[in-house]
């Protein structure tokens, strides 16, 4: 049984987020970066094979039973559609027609829809701080988007429109594990939610977009691994252990570091722009998540 977290800071859970942030910020660079060797599906269902073998191997040497209780199966199903399958598959595609930056951006708007389902699901009100921090968000996204001019916006749309589905559908898994909790040790937890959320990522990869690996570069193998065994692996044993360690406040917020590296890192690998327009799109976007996060 996991111990209750402190009410304090713990340093070493502080620690472990910073190394989450870290991790997931870099990887939406690598996956662009990823993309131009490889389709979308052929690179999520590999990292995602990888990520699960990666936790299946940390959970066996912890001796964690793996077994699941027949009546867990659809819960356990259902949230890894919407935590991984969803997540991992509409964040991916809006990469092809958004940079590393604005995909980061639009998809770590997850805590705002989060706030509004949990209203409807948990009865959880939300205060005139969490609405005014959506508009103060969603104001941010637009500025993002159609700050170039409406041709450039309306060329954009259908990334911002599969990014903000997966962060609607991630938010609603979050709700819905919140509202009927699994109940499993974390890192089985995590290797069945990996495990089925990938699966019809692989098999769609198999019929409409192969694998190519035969072609691809030391870089892009150097790519899937940092994507599989540390972001989409590690990352999130990191991620549990820092939850046993703060209060579940902070490391969700924690989280909004995630977005800053993640505009940091494309700004720095990919040579994106970082102007005056994607840093203001960035502070107003985190100050709403923030926002909504703390009313």
């Amino acid at each position: 049984m996991s111990r209750p977290a402190p009410r304090g800071a713990d340093p070493a859970g502080l620690l472990l987020l910073v190394v989450t942030s870290l991790g997931w910020g870099l990887n939406w660079p690598a996956m662009k970066l990823l993309l131009e060797e490889l389709g979308v599906l052929s690179t999520r269902s590999a990292g995602g094979i990888l990520g699960c073998l990666t936790l299946l191997a940390v959970a066996l040497a912890r001796r964690e039973a793996l077994a699941v209780p027949r009546a867990l199966w659809p819960r356990l199903v259902l949230v890894s559609l919407l935590n991984v399958t969803a997540w991992m598959g509409l964040a991916s595609f809006s990469l092809l027609w958004l940079a590393a930056a604005e995909a980061t951006i639009v998809c770590y708007t997850m805590p705002v829809w989060a706030a509004l389902m949990a209203w409807a699901v948990l009865g959880e009100r939300p205060r005139p701080a969490r609405v005014a921090g959506m508009v103060l968000a969603l104001a941010g996204l637009a500025l993002l988007v159609l700050g170039q001019g409406v041709s450039v916006g309306v060329e954009k749309l259908p990334g911002v429109a599969l990014g903000l589905s997966s962060a609607v559908l991630f938010s609603l898994g979050t709700v819905v594990t919140k509202r009927w909790p699994l109940g499993l040790p974390p890192t089985t937890s995590a290797v069945w939610q990996v495990g089925i959320g990938i699966a019809p990522l692989t098999v769609a990869a198999v019929i409409v977009d192969p694998w190519a690996f035969d072609t691809l570069s030391p870089r892009g193998w150097a790519l899937i691994a940092y994507g599989g065994v540390f972001a989409l692996g590690l990352c999130y044993l990191s991620w549990f252990a820092a939850l046993r360690r703060l209060p579940a406040s902070l490391a969700s917020l924690g989280t909004l570091m995630t977005p800053v590296v993640g505009v940091a890192g494309a700004a720095l690998f990919l040579g994106e722009p970082f102007g005056w327009r994607e840093a203001t799109a960035l502070a107003m976007t985190l100050s709403g998540v923030a926002l909504a996060m703390r009313s």
